[in-house]
């Protein structure tokens, strides 16, 4: 099984909505890993590992986030990395 790494940014209103306790539920349910941190610029940025279809399907639900998040766009680029053992939060 060929495994996934991609770098995503979600822009919007995304900071200060639980959208990282969000991502790292979400990234766990699809058997994810990697992590997610906030960025200065107001951005969230999460790195996410694992098959196609569970990353394709991840991306997605970045669209919607937590109720409280308004996600303007989400942009994603292979990245590749080291395999994560679990899906973190980082500061």
């Amino acid at each position: 099984m060929t495994i996934l790494s991609r770098k995503v940014r979600i822009q919007g209103r995304v900071q200060g909505v639980g959208y990282r306790a969000w991502t790292q539920q979400q990234a766990r349910q699809h058997g994810l890993v990697g992590w997610v941190r906030n960025c200065v610029n107001g951005d969230v940025e999460a790195l996410l590992q694992g098959p196609q279809a569970d990353v394709d399907a991840m991306l997605e639900a970045c669209w919607q986030g937590p109720p409280a998040a308004q996600v303007s766009q989400v942009l994603a680029e292979d990245c590749p990395q080291p395999r994560c053992n679990r899906f973190e939060v980082t500061a």
